[in-house]
């Protein structure tokens, strides 16, 4: 039997004809010089891409501070560089300790347990960080080999902000530590090296501002010693960090690497080294606080507490008698400005990553949210949100 041809249409038919922004949490608006690197490809083995290489891994290093040989780029999603993270840290028997107050915390957990390992979780109610005290208790009382947590939970918009000192009693007890910086790496502290974190994962598509697909982790040396003496074989060839070591520092050949996002990975990294991390940080900070200022003032709360809150993804509770969901549809529909939904919370989310982090994109975005919340039949005070906003720019010297 012959198939006829299918019947399809082109791109210019399913998108829309403006380009929305992106303000949701993840993937983000990319900077021109990143979207064209995207668009070159170059042979994947060679003299050029050696170069390119080495040039990511130097950046990487700075954008991860640490001073570690051990940076290896996944053709995949963030969840690629988790699983090889926590896959060839892990063996059968191992114990595990992993911190969950999210979504993407409990990933952790399950990856573990699906590569055998015995998965014990520390269970983080409601909107509040993980506490220094818990973390010391549960790791006397399970004696783990390896700690897993986010750095900003963006399911529910937590920040664990005691990390540096989770590390340290996790090092104290002999523990390594894996950590998920995918929302907050360049756009909050994460030092490695000072901290003592074992592994730091992260895709493209949030902080970065980078394409979806391509993702970056770091061991450090007692994590890397950890891989090279393990005994159990890996299951996953494609994620075996030593058969990647080959492609990443020995100029050796692993599968065909993803070039087109390894350039696009590279003039992101590039664009962050040349604003620095602290102008990088401060700029972040300056934008999350408006317009959380912002939304605040229109009358409207936000999910999680001060102390506990993720700035990288704002959680904003959804007003009584409004859908979310409508919310989102006018937004996208009448604005041309996309946010986020929740896991199963009656919240709305809001991106301050990368190239979100602008002041004309959180006017547009704010406006169109305040704007679309009355459409559907809420009531918040719009002038004052876009007055409070402004405000809270100006004095911190703009961004």
């Amino acid at each position: 039997m012959r198939h006829s041809p299918p019947a399809v249409v082109s791109l210019d038919a399913i998108l829309p004809e403006e380009p929305l922004l992106m303000m949701g949490a993840g993937p983000v608006p990319i900077p021109a010089r990143v979207a064209a690197a995207n668009s070159i490809v170059i042979n994947h083995l060679g003299e050029t891409m050696n170069r390119v290489i080495e040039q990511v891994k130097v950046m990487a290093r700075y954008v991860f501070q640490t001073g570690n040989a051990q940076v290896l780029g996944v053709a995949g999603p963030a969840s690629a560089a988790m699983e090889m993270a926590v896959c060839n840290l892990v063996e059968p028997g191992t114990k595990v300790l992993a911190i969950c107050n999210g979504f993407f915390s409990q990933r952790l957990a399950e990856m573990a347990n699906r590569c055998g390992a015995d998965v014990v979780t520390l269970d983080v109610p409601g909107t509040r960080t993980t506490t220094p005290d818990e973390v010391e208790a549960a790791i006397k009382r399970e004696r783990p080999a390896l700690v897993t947590l986010v750095q900003g939970e963006t399911s529910n918009t937590v920040w664990n902000r005691y990390l540096p000192e989770i590390c340290a009693i996790a090092r104290s007890h002999g523990c390594l530590v894996v950590v998920d910086a995918v929302c907050t790496l360049s756009t909050m502290p994460m030092d490695m090296d000072d901290w003592g974190v074992d592994s730091i994962i992260t895709g493209g598509q949030k902080g970065l501002s980078s394409i979806p697909g391509v993702s970056l982790l770091s061991f450090s040396l007692e994590a890397w010693k950890r891989i090279e003496g393990r005994n159990a074989a890996m299951a996953h060839w494609c994620l075996d960090a030593r058969l990647a070591d080959r492609f990443w520092n020995k100029n050796s050949y692993h599968y065909t690497a993803p070039v087109s996002g390894i350039l696009a990975l590279h003039e992101a990294l590039r664009l962050i080294c040349t604003e620095t991390l602290p102008a990088r940080f401060h700029r972040h900070e300056l934008c999350s606080q408006a317009l959380q200022r912002g939304i605040e003032a229109m009358g409207l709360d936000l999910l999680v507490p001060e102390e506990a809150r993720l700035s990288s993804v704002v959680g904003i509770k959804v007003p009584a008698g409004v859908s979310g969901e409508e919310v989102r549809r006018y937004m996208s529909r009448v604005y041309k400005v996309e946010i986020s939904g929740a896991f199963g919370l009656d919240i709305l989310r809001i991106g301050q990553m990368g190239e979100q982090c602008r002041a004309h994109t959180i006017f547009r975005t704010l406006h169109a949210f305040g704007s679309s919340i009355n459409a559907v039949g809420g009531k918040v005070d719009l002038p004052s949100g876009v007055a409070e906003l402004e405000r809270v720019l100006t004095e911190g010297g703009g961004a």
